[in-house]
């Protein structure tokens, strides 16, 4: 209820104003008394999965803390993880403003932000001042000037700079606003990028002594086929997890809403469906060999449940967060 009600008058306002607001507020509040506004105990409801322990099964999703800068925040609030970023090796702006719309009617956001961050080294030192305990997630991305030819590159670097800080790397390939990025889910391209970066966590597990789980993130724009061949070039090449899924292009469900045409990622309730679609076919194509985390319109403790029954050992909120509020996380880890 309370936080209904300082949604209505955030709402009032620009999007992207709000959030940077919001982001400056949380930073500033996170491990200080003021967190009693957000602070809350959720349950205990731990789970295995890719070998690491997870205090609940509710974690934040990417591309709300890019920079990492409210970790200790989003803590308090009761997420069982919390996946930072997508982050690039160099600082960049991303796309010309204005790139967030609100489609209130739908629960959902259209955002077309194109990876922008303060670059890796950035969140690093953000990581390091958090000094934060629980599950971290470190989401990496290449820099929207780097070829696609070179594109491993950026992964890599992204890589050696977050190992030893993350619990998990996510790899971003599906994020619909760098152009060509989602060209890398695809045949011999993904095969060569996941190669590389086995290969790296190889070596970097030998360099820190421990062993991070990479997963992918795919988009939920995809054939049943193109499921089932990311499903075996992930099998094939060791990856520990996938998350399903990102934003999606369609807009069947807003095209008659205000701003339902804009370009980018559409995100929210309208999402929902096709992103458990993506866990049903990737649970059946997977057999077990590797988990899935799921995101995508989850507005409650049932669309989890949802997620859970497709196939997900985990799940991932952001859209819905930012409608529901830090009671999301406990009705989530209730209905679960």
């Amino acid at each position: 209820m309370f936080y209904s009600a300082i949604r209505n008058i955030l709402f009032q306002f620009d999007p992207e104003t709000i959030h940077e607001l919001t982001i400056k507020g949380l930073k500033s509040t996170g491990s200080t008394p003021l967190n009693f506004a957000y602070k809350q105990q959720v349950a205990n409801k731990p789970v295995q999965v890719m070998g690491i322990h997870f205090p609940n099964p509710c974690g934040l999703a990417a591309g709300l803390d890019k920079n990492g800068e409210c970790i200790n925040a989003f803590d308090a609030m009761g997420f069982g993880f919390v996946e930072v970023g997508t982050v690039t090796p160099r600082p960049q702006p991303g796309n010309d403003k204005p790139r967030i719309f609100r489609l209130p009617e739908a629960n959902a956001v259209i955002n077309r932000m194109g990876f922008n961050n303060k670059g890796v080294d950035y969140l690093v030192d953000q990581v390091r001042k958090a000094k934060f305990k629980g599950v971290l997630g470190i989401n990496i991305g290449k820099n929207k000037d780097t070829p696609d030819d070179n594109a491993k590159d950026d992964y890599i670097y992204c890589m050696r700079k977050v190992y030893n800080f993350a619990s998990y790397i996510t790899v971003n390939i599906s994020s619909p606003n760098t152009p060509g990025l989602r060209s890398l889910q695809y045949g011999e391209a993904l095969n060569e990028l996941l190669s590389a970066l086995k290969a790296e966590q190889t070596s970097l597990a030998n360099q820190y002594d421990k062993y991070v789980p990479i997963a992918v993130k795919i988009a939920p724009d995809l054939s049943e086929e193109e499921v089932k061949s990311i499903a075996e070039c992930l099998i094939t090449n060791e990856i520990d997890g996938v998350i399903a899924t990102n934003t999606t292009l369609s807009r069947d469900a807003v095209a008659h809403l205000e701003h339902g045409n804009e370009a980018g990622g559409l995100s929210g309730a309208p999402v929902k469906d096709l992103s458990t679609q993506v866990i049903r076919l990737l649970a059946t194509a997977l057999d077990d060999k590797l988990p899935i985390i799921g995101v995508g319109g989850i507005s409650c403790g049932e669309d989890a449940k949802e997620k859970i029954a497709a196939g997900a050992k985990l799940v991932q909120v952001y859209t819905g967060f930012i409608y529901q509020g830090p009671e999301l996380i406990k009705d989530i880890v209730k209905a679960l």
